[in-house]
């Protein structure tokens, strides 16, 4: 049986073609006589079998929309897949909660030389030698062209054919639970890509004349459009065994129906966790500062797993950095970093001068602290700078070390970029390969006039479009042990053993974390903290001088970055550097 949600056409028709795309047959679809808009045909398929439907009569074939496999790409015919034909190796795999963890982005076409996820299978061992709990792919659904971020995706049931399609995506799940590696999938419903986008022709998935910042609306007011997304969310977790999604800008989900979309997806999600005897998480991209993502249902919220946290990484990165230009500006406030570290959200009711207006809401004392995802670096805030510069193209080694701790001491649930463990000089610039012309050039002039409106000299603005920019993302992995990466990678591999060893740093009660800023008048960039997370100390000078902190006689150094030197009563901090001190139990 073939079936198709179609409301939009008048007549629908299967096409079934060989391997080299030469029709073989053609078969009338008739409509369902109990569900509305769905097209259905009695017809037996095979495994890989190629296909397509032509509608209202016209001879362009247009790939499934649950398509499962894209072998010539998005803009060709759709291949049958059976995802309970692999033979899977995890039946012993319990999962991972998402508390305690330690999650790891990665971009899967520059991972890696050869930018497949075969390729990143060889990569495990790193992880897992690192620490690592989690991975987070980056979007791997299909796309127009050849490379991209993953977020122009078209086409949200397929694996990107380049990256190793559907079955080496399988291959890849395997192969980490076998290491005891989670995986997250990064998805995205609140847009489509704007190159191979045939769903307006079957079906109201889009509201015409509703935007947001990347085109038109999805149609949440549609059942048949909120199962879609739905059905694809739960086909990641029970067919590709995967652990959990990362949820794309849901600020930009535009849901007025009860129960909220998120709502229903986690209920959903957690009736297959039960099912499958395993944990599952949502962890929510979200621009609101709003704690309903991860409230518990039953208190009102939408019950997501966790929620990303912007302005934590604002917070440090001006730290970091004494970067104070556009969204940076509010977080050059002296207790910004202090803020967020005690509770979450620095924005939660207060103005945003980006913004223009108050902005976020309170996050509840009980939510435990996990459940914000923070990070000093991640795919968007390199990537949408105007040369996709790393931290450590503006950082000294000494600072990339205290954003190391700051990141791993932190109350939330720490994520880490590719590659940002050994401070990998390569970028992660914005990169496309649409095949249209104008579409190309399109892209790469609102790219340079968008930074041109910021200042930004347009020659320093790579073009998305040269392949030369996806070939500069690419990781380097002569660096790892190279002489001046080596000692970073060893320092993010003993913080994230510590993390895990010692239970303050895990706390999930974000009542026993207390931040001070040691320095009130210092600027950005040159201050000082303590953060005290019950009996663990982490004392950060960004200065250019010692600062000594209150310490006791008996406390113990667990890490340093630079030697520390004890003096009555204290611990002298050297200038950019970070120590953590444990009181004795």
């Amino acid at each position: 049986m073939i079936s198709v949600w179609a409301p939009h056409a008048t007549s629908v028709r299967l096409r079934r073609l060989t391997p080299a795309r030469v029709p073989i047959s053609e078969h009338d679809l008739t409509p369902a006589p109990d569900e509305e808009g769905w097209w259905s045909a009695d017809v037996a398929m095979a495994e890989g079998e190629r296909y397509g439907f032509l509608l209202d009569g016209r001879d362009d074939l247009r790939p499934d929309p649950r398509s499962r496999r894209q072998p010539h790409g998005v803009h060709g015919s759709s291949a049958l897949f059976d995802a309970s034909r692999f033979e899977w190796t995890d039946a012993d795999w319990t999962g991972r909660q998402l508390a305690g963890a330690v999650i790891y982005e990665l971009h899967v076409g520059t991972f890696t030389p050869e930018g497949t996820l075969d390729a990143l299978i060889g990569r495990l061992d790193h992880l897992v030698d690192l620490g690592i709990t989690h991975i987070e792919l980056l979007p791997v659904n299909a796309f127009s062209g050849t490379w991209n971020w993953g977020y122009d995706g078209v086409l949200w049931y397929t694996v990107h054919e380049a990256y190793g399609g559907p079955a080496g995506y399988q291959r890849f799940v395997d192969a980490a639970h076998r290491r005891g590696l989670a995986v997250i999938q990064d998805v995205v419903y609140n847009h489509l890509g704007p190159s191979g986008n045939y769903l307006p022709e079957f079906g109201p998935y889009l509201r015409t004349g509703e935007q947001t910042s990347w085109g038109d609306s999805v149609n949440l007011d549609e059942r048949a459009v909120r199962e879609y997304i739905i059905e694809n969310a739960l086909m990641w977790l029970r067919d590709f065994h995967v652990d959990g999604l990362r949820l794309d800008a849901v600020h930009a989900l535009h849901d007025e129906q009860t129960p909220h979309i998120l709502r229903e997806l986690s209920e959903r999600v957690d009736a297959l966790s039960a099912q499958l005897d395993r944990p599952l998480s949502l962890i929510a991209e979200s621009d609101l500062n709003d704690p309903i993502m991860i409230l518990p249902r039953e208190a009102g919220g939408h019950g997501l797993t966790a929620q990303w946290s912007d302005d934590w990484h604002h917070a440090a990165h001006v730290a970091l950095t004494g970067e104070t230009a556009g969204y940076y500006a509010d977080f050059a406030a002296p207790g910004a970093l202090v803020k967020v570290t005690e509770h979450g959200f620095f924005h939660d009711g207060t103005f945003s001068s980006f913004r223009g207006r108050t902005h976020g809401y309170p996050l509840p004392a009980e939510v435990p602290a996990w459940r914000l995802v923070t990070f000093a670096q991640d795919h968007d805030q390199i990537g949408n700078r105007a040369a996709g510069d790393r931290l450590t193209a503006t950082l000294s080694r000494a600072r990339l070390d205290v954003a190391a701790v700051l990141t791993l001491t932190a109350p939330g649930t720490p994520m880490l970029f590719m590659g940002e463990e050994w401070g990998a000089t390569t970028p992660w610039q914005f990169f496309t390969s649409h095949p249209e012309p104008e579409l190309a050039r399109a892209t790469a002039e609102g790219r340079i006039g968008e930074f041109a409106k910021m200042g930004w000299d347009p020659a320093l603005v790579p073009d998305p479009q040269d392949p030369a920019t996806f070939d500069r993302s690419h990781l380097d992995w002569r660096e790892p042990s190279a002489p001046e990466h080596a000692g970073l990678l060893d320092l993010y591999r003993r913080l994230i053993a510590l993390r895990s060893q010692n239970p303050d740093l895990t706390d999930p009660d974000q009542t026993r974390t207390r931040a001070t800023l040691a320095t009130p008048d210092a600027a950005p960039g040159a201050r000082a903290f303590r953060i005290d997370r019950g009996q663990t100390s982490v004392l950060v000078n960004l200065t250019a001088g010692d600062i000594a902190f209150d310490t006791a006689e008996t406390d113990v150094v667990l890490l340093e970055t630079m030697p520390s030197r004890r003096r009555a009563g204290q611990l002298v901090v050297a200038s950019e550097s970070a120590v953590i001190v444990e009181r004795m139990r």
